[in-house]
C-alpha cells in the first residue's frame, strides 16, 4: 500500500511539472508573437545610445534576417560599420569585416553599439532557448502581470537567466531583469508597445545597463516581414567571399 501511494505521489508530480512547463511554453510562445510574427523574418532595426543626461551619444541602424533553426544574419547598415555582418548558426556566432574573407568567431555577448549586445540584436526566441517557472501573479507598471523566471537550455545565449514580466491578459512582454552567466544583473529591459491597451507589436525595446554606465540604449524596430534568405547566407565563408547582399 505504501509503495502504490508513493508511486501515485510520484505520478502526480510528474504531471504537476508537466503542466507547469506547458503552460511556461505557451506563455513564452505567446509573448514570442509579439516580437516575431513567423519563424523567417527581415527586421530593419535602430539602436540609440543614451548618456547619463539622456543626450544622444551614437545612432546605427541594423538590417536583421531572423530565420528558423537559431540562425540569424545582421548587416551593419550605418556609414561607420557598413559592409560588416555578423552571423549566428546555434550556438557559434562570426563576425565579417568589410574587405576582409576571414570571418572572426565572437561570443553573443560583444557589443553593437552601447549596452546592446549581438545577442539582443540576432536572438528573438524565448520559447526556444529559455525553460522554467511560473513565480508569481503581480502588478507590474500599473497593469496586472504574471512574473516568469527563466533559465537558458542551451548555452548560445546572451542571458543565462531571465526574470521576465508579461501582461496577464494578452501575454505581451513587459519588462525583463537579464543576468549573464556569472549571476550578475546585466541590464534591465523594458518593451514599448504600438498600442497601450489592444497591443500587437514590440515597436522598442530600452535597455538599462546595471554594470555600471547607466546608460540607455533603444533598440526601436522600424520594419517587419516574412523573409527567408538564400541557404548559401547562412555559410560564414560564403558572406566572407561575397560581400555584396542586400
Amino acid at each position: 500500500m505504501k509503495l502504490n501511494k508513493l508511486t501515485l505521489a510520484l505520478s502526480l508530480s510528474l504531471m504537476s511539472c508537466a503542466t507547469m512547463a506547458d503552460e511556461v511554453s505557451s506563455l513564452l510562445k505567446a509573448a514570442d508573437l509579439f516580437r516575431m510574427s513567423s519563424e523567417n523574418m527581415q527586421i530593419e532595426t535602430q539602436i540609440s545610445t543614451f548618456n547619463r543626461e539622456g543626450n544622444l551619444e551614437k545612432e546605427r541602424r541594423y538590417m536583421v534576417f531572423s530565420q528558423a533553426k537559431h540562425q540569424s544574419l545582421v548587416l551593419m547598415q550605418s556609414p561607420a560599420e557598413k559592409g560588416q555582418k555578423m552571423l549566428m548558426l546555434g550556438d557559434d556566432f562570426w563576425m565579417v569585416l568589410a574587405g576582409s574573407q576571414r570571418p572572426l568567431r565572437i561570443t553573443p555577448l560583444q557589443k553593437l553599439l552601447g549596452d546592446a549586445s549581438i545577442g539582443d540584436v540576432s536572438t528573438m526566441s524565448w520559447s526556444q532557448d529559455y525553460e522554467g517557472e511560473v513565480v508569481a501573479e503581480e502588478r507590474c507598471e500599473d497593469k496586472p502581470c504574471i512574473r516568469l523566471s527563466l533559465n537558458a537550455n542551451r548555452k548560445g545565449v546572451a542571458y543565462q537567466h531571465i526574470d521576465l514580466w508579461l501582461g496577464k491578459v494578452r501575454h505581451e512582454p513587459i519588462k525583463a531583469d537579464l543576468y549573464v552567466l556569472s549571476g550578475k544583473f546585466a541590464k534591465q529591459a523594458s518593451f514599448i508597445m504600438d498600442k497601450a491597451n489592444a497591443p500587437s507589436t514590440v515597436v522598442e525595446m530600452v535597455l538599462l545597463d546595471k554594470l555600471g554606465s547607466n546608460k540607455e540604449t533603444r533598440m526601436r524596430y522600424l520594419s517587419r516581414k516574412d523573409k527567408t534568405v538564400p541557404e548559401q547566407w547562412m555559410n560564414p565563408m560564403f558572406l566572407a567571399k561575397n560581400p555584396n547582399r542586400e
